[in-house]
């Protein structure tokens, strides 16, 4: 008896009777054939040379500027990403081939002396084959194409398994990418867990980012089997607050990396650290800023915070308000989509699930600290380290945050959101594992080093 394959839904969280794809999930030996059909291809990919993958790699550039606001309507649409954060991604997206497409051009490797005697001592970087690569709904775009553009630049093949709930942005990507690309050299694999765990088994190469449990899973499974991994897994992002910071700046900068796209990003604010008499003044200017953001309709261009990607996600955060003192929002408007107004608690117990699990929502808890150093503790308390803002007008203050906190990234006087596509990406402890993403550290991931020598076949 043949079991019918599970359908993959996507829907509109601003509107959830728009279903935006209905797919049947492939399953694990659909996505196996997948890979090695890819492995077919990569050799022919990686031997057409540098300006093929470079002039590949711009088309695919230009046809996303030419594109671009369908790709932002269907964001807005899929993933409920207010509008102008859609547009700014899709540029974004834009922007990440262009940086790519001139990779092919840069060295490789070196030549190096012998030790001793005649020939020659070359390194060389060589992609591993096929990349595996698993990538979250928040940004449907820009993830997908940090990733798939450095393993193509390098001469890899693609497998990309995206997220169910982004799977028509998935699938207007790959129709524009397999459009400039041979056969068989990037694949699209809709699906959930059944086709994310073949694709890491099959692999050559894999990258991750998602949640902590899941990243976990892949890279306990990819090391076992020797591949090459990366993971980027989530935050519990901290903004210290002095009190020589201008408050209103800083509240502004906070409310909006609180609330921006629902606080659905991995460098979103969850906690606001008040230095000493920094409490008071920062508590009255975020509760201000936060409840002047637009929420609403993702489709009008004036919206900061609009839906949750699901109702168990808006569920999730209400159960997380539980336990702690509400100074701004802790409501859910009575409205069809999956809404939730941006939140500010305090008085949390140090055991609350807000100090110790990403919510993945516009919540965020405001702490005190004696001082600077207090603050920094606090921060480095948590398991997670992938960013922390620190506001303030002291030099050196900030070289002091520069120095003591436990994160990947540190903005100073900045939004903890916010990525520089050709800067590496990354944090510590369980916010990420393995090398690093974006700039010049994703070309070496997605290769590895070869040393050869080369001796003369006969010598005098």
């Amino acid at each position: 008896m043949t079991t019918a394959p599970s359908l993959l839904v996507s829907r509109n969280p601003a509107d959830p009777s728009e279903v935006l794809a209905e797919v049947p999930a492939p399953g694990a030996f659909s996505t196996v054939d997948a890979v090695e059909q890819a492995r077919t291809a990569q050799p022919g990919w990686l031997l057409g040379g540098a300006t093929a993958r470079a002039s590949a790699l711009g088309a695919i550039a230009a046809a996303i500027d030419s594109a671009a606001d369908e790709l932002a309507a269907l964001a807005v649409r899929e993933v409920g990403k207010p509008l102008t954060e859609a547009r700014a991604e899709v540029a974004r997206t834009a922007a990440i081939w262009r940086y790519y497409a001139q990779a092919p051009y840069e060295p490789a490797g070196g030549v190096h002396e012998t030790a001793g005697g005649p020939g020659l001592l070359l390194t060389r970087r060589r992609p591993h084959g096929v990349a595996g690569l698993i990538t979250p709904w928040n940004f449907p775009f820009a993830i997908p194409s940090w990733k798939a553009a450095p393993a193509l630049a390098a001469g890899n093949a693609v497998v990309l398994k995206p997220a169910p709930e982004a799977t028509a942005c998935a699938q207007r990507l790959a129709e524009i990418l397999q459009q400039e690309l041979p056969d068989g050299v990037f694949t699209l694999i809709p699906g959930g867990a059944t086709e994310g765990n073949a694709l890491v088994s099959s692999a050559d190469v894999v990258s991750f980012t998602g949640s902590t449990a899941v990243g976990g899973a892949v890279v306990g499974t990819a090391t076992g089997l020797g591949v090459p991994v990366q993971a980027e897994m989530g935050g519990l992002n901290a903004a210290i607050v002095l009190p020589d910071a201008d408050i209103e700046q800083a509240a502004a900068h906070i409310a909006a990396a609180i609330a921006g796209y629902a606080g659905q990003k991995c460098t979103a604010t969850s906690r606001v650290i008040a230095v000493g008499a920094a409490l008071g003044p920062l508590r009255e200017a975020l509760v201000a800023a936060l409840r002047t953001l637009p929420v609403g309709d993702p489709a009008d261009a004036a919206t900061v915070c609009g839906p949750l990607i699901s109702e168990q996600a808006r569920d999730r955060l209400e159960q997380a308000r539980k336990g702690a003192r509400v100074l701004a929002g802790g409501t859910s408007p009575d409205v069809p989509g999956w809404y939730a107004a941006p939140t500010l608690v305090e008085d949390v117990q140090a055991s609350h699930p807000l100090l110790r699990e990403e919510v993945f929502g516009p919540i965020a808890t405001l702490l005190p600290a004696a001082d600077l150093a207090h603050a920094v503790r606090i921060t480095n308390s948590v398991p997670y380290g992938l960013v922390t803002s620190v506001h303030t007008a002291d030099l050196d203050a900030a070289l002091y945050g520069l120095d003591h906190v436990d994160t990947g990234m540190i903005r100073v006087n900045a939004p903890s959101t916010g990525v520089d596509f050709h800067l590496a990406f990354g944090g510590a402890k369980a916010s990420s594992y393995g090398p690093r993403e974006q700039g010049r550290a994703a070309l070496e991931f997605y290769t590895s080093s070869r040393t050869y020598t080369l001796a003369p076949a006969k010598t005098t």
